[in-house]
C-alpha cells in the first residue's frame, strides 16, 4: 500500500486555538494552551500518523500571525511566514464565535502571497458555541477570504467536525514514505517540551506583562535509581519587579506554579518528579538574539 506524509502549516490569529486543534489531531499534548497571546513562540511539530490509512500528518502549530515588536516577535513572524511556504497545505484557524475580522483577512491575504498552488483549508473553529444560524453565518464569512479554498466547522475543545476536516486535510498529502517513526507525535526536544509545560502554568497565573515576558528553560533531567525524575529549571523574567510578581508574598506565587507544573510533568513523563524552579533576572532576553538563538526559537 503506498503511503502518503507532509506537512500541514497551521496559520490565525493569536488566541484561535490553533494549539488545541493540534492537540485534538494528534490525541496528545503536544503544545500548551492558555488564553494569553503568543503562548506559541516555536513551530511545534505535532505528528499524526494512521498506519492503517497510509498517512502520516505533520502539524505545525505556528505563533499567532502579528505585527513584530521586538527581535524574538520577528523571529515568529519570520518562522510562520518560513512554514507555510515549505507546507503541502496549509489551514487557516478562525474563532467562530468572534467572527471574521481584520486580522483575519490580514492572515489570508499574507496566505494568498505565499500559496503557490498550496491548498488553503479554513477550520472555523469554537462552533460548539454557536446556534445554527451563527455556524452558518460564520462559515460564509471564512468561505469569502482570500486565498480560502474550502471551509469546515469544528469544535478542537469538543472534537466535533474533526473527521472530515482529518480526512480532507490526509487527502491533500503527496505520496511518499513516513517522515517520522508512527510512534512519535513531536519532534520538539525533552527539555524543551517539558520547559513549555512549566511556562504554560507560569501564562495561567499571570496578567498584563508577566506571560509575554517570561521564558522558561529546563537545565537537567535526572532520573534516579528510586525512579523519580529530578527537573532543574530557570523561569526568566526581564525586571525585579516581575520577578517579584512571579515569586509572590512569601514565595507563595512560585510554589503554586511549581506544583501545577509538577503534576504536569508526572502525568507527561508517567513518573513520580522533583520540581526545583528558580526565578532568574534576564534583562532585555526577548531582544538578545544570540540568547534566542541558544534557547532554540528561530
Amino acid at each position: 500500500m503506498s503511503t502518503r506524509a507532509g506537512f500541514v502549516g497551521l496559520a490565525g490569529r493569536p488566541n484561535v486555538g490553533k494549539s488545541t486543534l493540534v492537540n485534538a489531531i494528534v490525541g496528545a499534548k503536544v503544545a500548551i494552551v492558555s488564553d494569553r497571546p503568543q503562548t506559541t513562540r516555536r513551530a511545534i511539530r505535532g505528528i499524526a500518523t494512521q498506519p492503517p490509512a497510509g498517512w502520516q500528518m505533520v502539524l505545525v502549530d505556528l505563533p499567532g500571525v502579528q505585527r513584530p515588536r521586538d527581535a524574538l516577535t520577528e523571529r515568529m513572524q519570520r518562522r510562520v511566514e518560513r512554514e507555510l511556504v515549505d507546507a503541502d497545505a496549509a489551514l487557516l484557524v478562525v474563532d467562530g464565535h468572534q467572527g471574521i475580522g481584520p486580522g483575519d483577512r490580514y492572515i489570508a491575504k499574507a496566505l494568498l502571497g505565499a500559496k503557490h498552488g498550496t491548498a488553503v483549508v479554513c477550520a472555523v473553529n469554537k462552533c460548539d458555541r454557536l446556534g445554527t444560524p451563527q455556524t452558518a453565518a460564520a462559515l460564509v464569512a471564512a468561505a469569502e477570504l482570500e486565498a480560502v479554498d474550502e471551509v469546515f466547522p469544528v469544535s478542537a475543545r469538543t472534537g466535533t467536525g474533526l473527521e472530515p476536516l482529518i480526512a480532507r486535510l490526509a487527502s491533500l498529502l503527496p505520496t511518499g514514505p513516513f517522515l517520522y517513526s508512527p510512534e512519535d507525535q513531536s519532534d520538539l526536544p525533552s527539555e524543551v517540551h517539558l520547559a513549555e509545560l512549566v511556562r504554560e502554568q507560569v501564562l495561567r497565573r499571570t496578567r498584563e506583562e508577566i506571560p509575554h515576558a517570561v521564558e522558561v528553560q529546563v537545565d537537567e533531567i535526572q532520573v534516579r535509581d528510586d525512579g523519580l525524575v529530578e527537573v532543574h529549571a530557570q523561569v526568566w523574567v526581564e525586571t525585579q519587579s516581575q520577578k517579584g510578581i512571579l515569586v509572590g508574598k512569601g514565595g507563595r506565587m512560585v510554589r503554586e506554579i511549581g506544583t501545577a507544573a509538577r503534576k504536569e510533568l508526572e502525568r507527561d513523563l508517567g513518573a513520580h518528579v522533583f520540581l526545583d524552579l528558580q526565578v532568574k533576572v534576564r534583562e532585555h532576553w526577548r531582544r538578545d538574539d544570540a540568547l534566542l538563538d541558544r534557547i532554540g526559537i528561530e
